[in-house]
């Protein structure tokens, strides 16, 4: 018997937000949904737009007594569409344009996209639903809220009756067209809507689901503005006297978060402002901060560019038709031809690249901005990371501020993890345009009191030199406020590291924090073989993973541009990668310490924790003998031994 459940219907984004969703919702999907709040009985719950790893389907509605149905909302006009045979002789989705020439729909066919909900339903997100009979607790529906009943039947009959699925199960392939709607008749939209159970759906299937329809928690933040402390919002809305200001601060001091603030100050008032880091994948996070703040998105569009420092020297070289000389200084290095694009991580270590970098770089574009012609330049120019930076990158910087301009260098030493940070000393500065002291935000917004004092202890016990450690916000000191979980793996085999951590990604996607989804977990490692392995291991299971491992050189860059948090995939990266961004679900794969860099690294991962009133999780999975005894200080410690012989 179904069990007795709350009268609220669960409509995730709450329908308050609906308006702010990033791809607006069309006239028919607004129907739709308010269709289905009316007419469906409460225990079905609607999730809009959710992101099901990364296929993101118009609506699902999940009933943890009747089963699950996607649907695809489509405004189209149906009159250039047809069916028509393709050269293999099978039925498909074709259109004309207004030149008469015909197309086949291709990956646009929506009945390929519900077989492929539906396909991956069952394969993926349902693995406990019984391998015959699972598929009746799926529907997979087509709604065309401005097309008539004649004109739906003329173009995907044909193509239903050659689909032996459709043809035989109709019931459960709905396809629905303006009258439907209209009418209210849900019967004909959703006819499994009827059913009050199923012998083959329960709660356990449902929790399964929930976890890839649930909005990710960085998609909700992304609606709201950003929350400024006073200090920070005096170094956002203001500047010094001369221009010139750096900030310093411990992880999760807002320091990433004053720059994107200030970055949307300066583009609302038409300023045109450079950002700058030396990781690629942290100017997404800094633009999606960005965006949140005072200035629309088209604004902060067209007034800011957001580049590293690579992309910033090439783009220079570019414009002002120094591409010649940029390609020669880098096959010089690099011993390769004028033509070849320079491959900068293949080449890492190698002493030419670092010369390159160092001094030829800079200089070839020191020498481009002293001929000054069209040269690009900037009211301001502000740079995240700063202790990754070389100085002689930001002197070469200044060269394309202009007069009365700003600039502003926010920096974490203790996330030294480059090595870099003693070149901004207050001695190595001199010149550098700063006057007085390092303006300071202290405390962590980021990191919860249960994590706060960890962190503290790993970099009282492995790291070296200046320390800025995190310490709690005053007005957060309520370790209860914050039921994290904590664990730590001790595996004594690395060869068993990836399988202890497949079964935690497993045991996070069954168990996630309330207000998260499993979009939300996020691997890390420094190790580029064991990243890649883990990718390929989660692609055998259907799993998608948004990731920045790929062995080509070229083709992980382009995957750093593309790593963004809103995507609808986990996410796996390297603590390279993921500095200055932050989850709420992490799996950390320590592989070896033996290096200071290393111990640096560990502690950049391990202050990327996102707290939340409802907890989050962290997992570290670690073969090294030297960190056993920090591991047992965590709240959760386990040792997995070696199997026996």
């Amino acid at each position: 018997m179904p069990q007795q459940r709350s009268t609220a219907r669960l409509i995730e984004p709450p329908r308050d937000q609906l308006d702010q969703l990033l791809t607006p919702l069309t006239e028919g999907e607004r129907k739709v949904i308010d269709l289905f709040d009316e007419k469906l009985p409460a225990d079905w719950e609607i999730f809009v737009q959710p992101h099901l790893n990364g296929l993101r389907p118009d609506i699902v509605v999940l009933n943890p007594d009747v089963g699950v149905a996607v649907f695809e909302i489509k405004d189209w006009n149906l009159t250039p569409y047809y069916a028509g045979l393709n050269a293999s002789g099978k039925t498909v989705l074709k259109r004309r344009d207004a030149d008469g020439r015909t197309f086949s729909a291709g990956a646009d066919d929506p009945i390929l996209q519900i077989r492929l909900y539906e396909d991956e339903l069952f394969n993926l997100y349902c693995p406990r639903l019984h391998q015959r009979a699972g598929r009746a607790v799926i529907t997979a529906g087509l709604v065309f809220p401005r097309s008539r009943r004649s004109e739906v039947d003329r173009v995907f009959e044909p193509l239903r009756l050659a689909d032996k699925g459709m043809r035989a199960y109709p019931r459960y392939y709905p396809i629905a067209a303006a009258e439907d709607v209209e009418s209210g008749n849900l019967g004909a939209i959703f006819p499994e809507s009827e059913r009050t159970s199923s012998r083959v759906m329960s709660d356990a299937i449902a929790e399964d689901l929930r976890g890839w329809l649930k909005e990710p928690f960085f998609s909700q933040q992304q609606r709201g503005p950003l929350k400024l402390d006073q200090e920070q919002i005096r170094f956002s809305t203001t500047r010094t006297m001369g221009g010139y200001r750096r900030i310093k601060g411990p992880a999760g001091s807002g320091k990433s978060v004053v720059l994107a603030a200030r970055s949307a100050e300066l583009a609302a008032e038409g300023k045109q402002t450079l950002v700058v880091s030396f990781n690629i994948t942290l100017l997404n996070y800094l633009r999606d901060l960005a965006v949140r703040h005072v200035a629309p998105r088209p604004v902060i569009r067209r007034q800011i560019a957001f580049l590293n420092f690579h992309a910033w020297c090439r783009r220079v070289c570019l414009a002002t038709g120094n591409d010649q000389e940029y390609k020669r200084l880098w096959a010089s290095a690099l011993d390769q031809q004028p033509e070849t694009e320079p491959q900068e991580t293949k080449a890492e270590g190698q002493q030419q690249v670092k010369e390159v970098l160092d001094d030829g770089l800079p200089a070839l574009v020191q020498r481009i901005y002293a001929d000054g012609a069209g040269c690009p330049r900037y009211d301001a120019i502000l740079v995240d990371e700063g202790q990754d930076f070389r100085l002689s990158w930001w002197k070469t910087l200044r060269r394309a501020l202009r007069d009365d301009g700003e600039m502003m260098l926010v920096a974490d030493k203790t996330l030294n993890v480059y090595g870099r940070a003693a070149a901004w000393t207050d001695r190595a500065m001199t010149n550098a345009g700063f006057r007085g002291r390092w303006a300071e935000l202290k405390g962590s917004y980021r990191l919860s009191p249960t994590v706060v004092p960890l962190v503290q202890r790993f970099a009282k016990e492995f790291l070296k030199g200046e320390v800025d450690v995190p310490t709690v916000v005053e007005s957060q000191m309520e370790i209860d406020a914050f039921p994290d979980e904590l664990r730590w793996l001790h595996v004594d085999e690395s060869s068993r590291l990836l399988d202890a951590c497949d079964a935690e990604l497993r045991r996070m996607m069954k168990r996630p924090r309330p207000d998260t989804a499993t979009a939300d977990i996020t691997f890390l490692t420094a190790s580029n073989s064991l990243g890649h392995e883990f990718v390929e291991r989660q692609s055998h299971n259907y799993i998608k993973v948004l990731h920045t491992f790929d062995q080509d050189s070229s083709s992980s860059r382009r995957q750093k541009r593309a790593f963004f948090q809103g995507d609808a995939r986990i996410k796996a990266t390297t603590p390279h990668s993921f500095k200055g961004w932050e989850a709420r679900h992490l799996i950390l794969c320590v592989e070896s310490v033996k290096h200071a860099t290393d111990k640096a690294l560990l502690y950049t991962a391990l202050t990327r924790l996102r707290r939340h009133k409802e907890g989050s999780c962290l997992t570290v999975v670690s073969c090294c003998d030297e960190l056993r005894a920090h591991g047992r200080s965590w709240p959760q410690y386990e040792e997995l031994r070696p199997l026996p012989a």
